[in-house]
């Protein structure tokens, strides 16, 4: 039996405006305010439109839209060049840049160079991911920690990427071990600030509603706190890995073989504008890929949210 006091506190916290603030961060470790706006004459209405989860990628007017840009700026640019608008030696027409990258997949080219950058994004993801994961978290949930850490890797976040290349040649070499720790680099301080940030950020009510149900700290943790944090989590995880791509290049100007920094290297030395072109373009199409690849993966995540981005 609870006491007068605790009967309080939940019949407060029981009305149906908490419960429906409550329930849009996390339902599932309330069941009895669950069942209680299932059953209010409200809980049939949809509120975030036809939106399906897991039913696979379809190609819509969303994709078709998205296209339109690039595709018309292309189509200009070749018409303007072909029409004797515009002069093509600086800024290829995309014909050229189409012949270019073309012939670098023909050769195998281009396969070799996009595995490197992706084996060296791939592995500076990682362990950027991991350490911002890991002292976000503690940054976010101890005030000790926060006090601790914060003020210092505040300070390096302000320092520029390319400051560390000579430091990092220093330490680790001009091979990959230094490229990799630039990438990550890159890849942690976004990492952190999000999941320290979405940490600080979760809402006191839903801890509340945690402790009047008498959840464990492990269970209260998995059940709200980690919900919660997860999409805020999710959009510092793609900034991050936005940013080692972005650190890529400059990894692989410190004397790459292989990469498509090297690509664009070699087509500012050669005079091969179309080179570098269809590099950034290949950069463009991995990157995208890549976040396309870690929405879908993080998705069934956060299947529970029920929002309203698609009408806004």
């Amino acid at each position: 039996m609870l006491s007068p006091p605790a009967r309080s506190a939940l019949r407060a916290i029981e009305a149906p405006a908490p419960i429906a603030r409550a329930s849009a961060g996390d339902a599932r470790p309330v069941a009895d305010a669950r069942r209680a706006v299932d059953s209010s004459p409200t809980a049939s209405v949809p509120l975030a439109g036809p939106r399906q989860v897991g039913k696979g990628f379809r190609v819509g007017p969303e994709v078709v839209l998205g296209l339109l840009l690039p595709l018309g700026l292309g189509l200009g640019w070749e018409a303007a060049v072909r029409l004797g608008w515009a002069e093509g030696r600086l800024m290829p027409p995309p014909s050229r840049i189409a012949d270019t990258l073309g012939s670098l997949a023909a050769s195998g080219e281009l396969a070799t160079h996009a595995a490197a950058t992706l084996s060296r994004v791939a592995t500076g993801f990682g362990l950027g991911a991991l350490a911002g994961v890991v002292l976000g978290a503690l940054s976010g949930a101890s005030p000790l920690a926060r006090r601790l850490l914060d003020p210092s890797l505040q300070a390096l976040r302000a320092i520029p990427s390319i400051a560390w290349v000579p430091l990092f040649i220093l330490w680790f070499g001009i091979f990959e071990a230094s490229k990799v720790a630039l990438i990550a680099v890159g890849v942690f301080f976004p990492v952190y600030l999000g999941i320290a940030g979405a940490i600080a950020s979760v809402d006191r009510k839903l801890v509340e509603v945690g402790r009047v149900f008498r959840l464990s700290r492990s269970r209260l943790t998995r059940r709200i706190l980690l919900p919660a944090v997860l999409p805020a989590g999710i959009v510092s995880l793609r900034s991050g890995l936005g940013l080692g791509f972005m650190f890529v290049v400059a990894a692989e100007i410190m004397g790459a073989s292989e990469g498509l920094g090297y690509l664009l290297v070699d087509g500012q030395q050669m005079g091969k504008p179309d080179q570098i072109l269809a590099a950034i373009i290949a950069f463009a199409l991995l990157g995208k890929s890549a976040d396309s690849l870690l929405v879908v993966a993080t998705k069934p995540l956060t299947r529970w949210e029920d929002v309203a981005r698609e009408r806004l």
